[in-house]
């Protein structure tokens, strides 16, 4: 048992499985808890892969940080910390700037729409698998926040020159975007948003419907504006390039062609979860409104300057910036036009 003691926690779980005759268990590094629909599409992936398997291949998921932190995600999963984990692109604009593309400014409000260009750009794209490679990493799969909304406390957000003034915590490049256009941008997370609101700390919270509702937000908020913008899509699943390449060819297979699916399963979860947070808003008194096409344009605009921030970050890193940027542009048109002519793959008569 002596030479278990210098190896990684996860290898040694790995080892331990295969010595019993199991099946192969692969250690998965989440910082989340185990609720929500994030959690949820975890629980979901493990469970297909298991299935899919037939039982040769199984996920032990370590929740709430057990193994890392979000920011301690990218070298640990690289080091055999854990075999497999979730990554947040914002936390390494550098050493993931590939994937933080799915965190851009751009015009794709559509959560499923960006999940399918993300994980067909980071899957196909031979400088990002290189690059990810470096760091030892594959990509698997890929999920979303979905769009980035604001709700606020007092007068609405109608137009862009509302923002002017208000008291804002912001998200991302979503946020410079609204300090440019002279919001006060105020340092303040997500869970923290509801007593900002209550004591006037903040007059508007950038977020996402889902996590309105989750959070309670909508008892101290009076409006709730649809930017139909953009979103924050860099969360995702990577693994161990190591131990990914110790697994057969059909287990690999297994976990890929899973991670693909994962798109379509958490496109349906989180589209559902945020129609029933609107829906549930408007029932609490929230007046909803959205942002007119020729101001949401204007956001559109302002962000661009974000876009070529992310291209000069990315291309000091040695990837193809600009083509990358360019070729992420046309997979949200790919998968848009899929969309209004097929609609949801999981809408009646889709499945």
């Amino acid at each position: 048992m002596s030479f278990l003691k210098n190896l990684s926690f996860a290898a040694a779980m790995t080892v331990a499985a295969s010595v019993a005759g199991a099946e192969t268990v692969l250690i998965h590094g989440e910082a989340g808890p185990n609720r929500g629909a994030r959690a949820d599409a975890l629980q979901w992936f493990a469970d297909q892969v298991a299935e899919r398997s037939e039982n040769d291949l199984r996920l032990d998921i370590q929740w709430g940080g057990a193994l890392f932190k979000a920011n301690a995600a990218v070298q640990s999963i690289g080091d055999g910390v854990a075999d497999m984990g979730s990554v947040i692109a914002v936390y390494y604009p550098q050493e993931m700037a590939a994937y933080g593309i799915a965190d851009l400014p751009v015009n794709n409000p559509d959560a499923w729409v960006g999940m399918r260009a993300t994980d067909e750009l980071m899957r196909s794209n031979p400088a990002i698998a290189e690059n990810l490679a470096e760091k030892n990493l594959v990509y698997i799969g890929t999920w979303t926040t979905s769009q980035v909304n604001i709700g606020c406390k007092g007068d609405a957000i109608r137009s862009v020159a509302d923002i002017a003034g208000k008291k804002v915590r912001g998200t991302g490049a979503y946020g410079k975007v609204f300090g440019d256009e002279g919001a006060n941008m105020v340092n303040m997370s997500i869970y923290d948003a509801y007593q900002g609101l209550d004591t006037g700390l903040i007059d508007c919270s950038q977020g996402y419907s889902y996590a309105v509702a989750a959070l309670k937000q909508a008892e101290v908020m009076d409006n709730y504006t649809l930017l139909n913008w953009g979103q924050v899509g860099g969360v995702g699943i990577f693994m161990n390039k190591d131990m990914f390449d110790a697994l057969s060819e059909d287990q690999q297979a297994v976990l890929l062609e899973t991670g693909a699916d994962l798109s379509d399963e958490f496109g349906r979860m989180i589209t559902t979860a945020n129609d029933n947070a609107i829906a549930a808003m408007k029932e609490q008194g929230v007046e909803v409104f959205e942002l007119p096409a020729e101001e949401r344009a204007k956001l559109v605009e302002g962000g661009e300057k974000y876009l070529a921030e992310w291209v000069e970050t990315a291309n000091r890193t040695g990837l193809p910036g600009e083509q990358l940027l360019e070729d992420y542009k046309a997979l949200i048109a790919k998968y848009t036009q899929e969309r209004d002519e097929n609609g949801y793959p999981w809408a009646a008569g889709n499945n």
